[in-house]
């Protein structure tokens, strides 16, 4: 049941809590909408048309929208795209944000890794993750349309050298596409390291042609795990996305991201801001809150509170994948940010 609406004066500096008790301290922030991958999932071959450059937030934006976040009780940033990395000057953003006292991390293709894997360390990056749905370089091909697999591999390589840590590993199984790799991926990243998660796949990409068929679900994924190694659920979970398990009793482990067969909408504490400034209470909301036009008019830090604070206060109870109405978002992943 939701409390009474907070008041324009209890929600300047408030924490940011929805219509159902729900805090959230977490912020996903898109830097772009542009990819330099064109995964068959995400987008088509010829890519999307990109916001124009205008209406993306300048880096003082950024700053000053992420500032009025943080004054309401967000904690952690995960910085995501499109690719993060084609942001230009962002380890200069990257030293900004971590000077607010945020935990900073970032959602990547891997693909500018190797390159600037230590300077955003240095600039107080603390943790990547990186997207990788297959270990044959042929097949890699085929799912983004680039021949990069070797570049993913070495920006791996290049953010665990720079201290980021852990470097998470991003893989959405598709069945009769690359389900086999299951148990040959978890391998490859114990040997190396990498903290490997699974994430089913959702109803986010342009063409809406999404089919819960061809998803591997989290029950399926275990159990392929399951004959090769014993999985022990982790029991603190908190409002991770993952449910996390020992692999042959730790300390290694590996997770599964259940947003459809198993949500965790109860618990989720994450807010999302595109590029162009619009606040996402949930990652399949249909309705945006625009905080670039009030920002570019002149509105102070206090109004701009009021207004997220609105936003939040509006979030659903859950994302609704299954049920009868579910409409998939206009917008595709890569324009909403990860």
């Amino acid at each position: 049941m939701r409390s009474a609406v907070p008041t324009y004066s209890q929600a300047m500096r408030a924490p940011l809590v929805d219509g159902f008790g729900r805090v959230h301290t977490d912020l996903r922030l898109s830097l772009t909408d542009r990819c330099n991958l064109r995964c068959t999932y995400c987008m088509p071959a010829e890519g999307l048309d990109w916001l124009p450059k205008p209406e993306l937030l300048t880096d003082d934006e950024l700053v000053r929208l992420v500032t009025v976040f943080a004054s309401m009780g967000v904690r952690t940033v995960r910085l995501t795209g499109g690719e993060p990395l084609l942001r230009k000057g962002l380890p200069g953003l990257v030293q900004r944000l971590a000077a607010l006292d945020l935990s900073l991390s970032l959602t990547t293709n891997g693909l500018g890794l190797e390159r600037s894997a230590q300077a955003l360390r240095d600039a107080g990056l603390r943790r990547v993750n990186v997207s990788l749905d297959t270990l044959r370089p042929e097949r890699f091909l085929e799912l983004t349309r680039r021949d990069r697999f070797a570049d993913v591999v070495k920006g791996l390589a290049a953010a665990k050298s720079a201290g980021l840590d852990p470097v998470k590993v991003n893989t959405v199984l598709m069945r009769g596409v690359n389900d086999d790799e299951a148990g040959e991926l978890l391998a490859w990243a114990l040997d190396h390291g990498y903290a490997l998660r699974f994430i089913e796949q959702m109803p986010l990409d342009p063409q809406h042609g999404w089919d819960r068929s061809t998803m591997l679900d989290a029950d399926e994924i275990l159990a392929r795990l399951g004959e090769r190694w014993t999985l022990t659920p982790v029991e603190v979970r908190g409002s991770a996305p993952a449910e996390q398990f020992l692999v042959d009793g730790g300390p290694a482990t590996v997770g599964v991201v259940g947003s459809v067969s198993r949500p965790f909408c109860g618990a989720c504490d994450r807010l999302r801001l595109t590029a162009d400034g619009q606040v996402r209470n949930c990652l399949f909301a249909r309705d945006e809150s625009d905080l670039r036009a009030p920002l570019r008019a002149g509105a102070s830090d206090d109004e701009l509170a009021v207004r997220l604070q609105a936003a939040v206060w509006t979030k659903k109870k859950g994302h609704g994948i299954g049920e009868p109405g579910f409409v998939q978002p206009d917008r595709p992943m890569s324009a909403i940010g990860g």
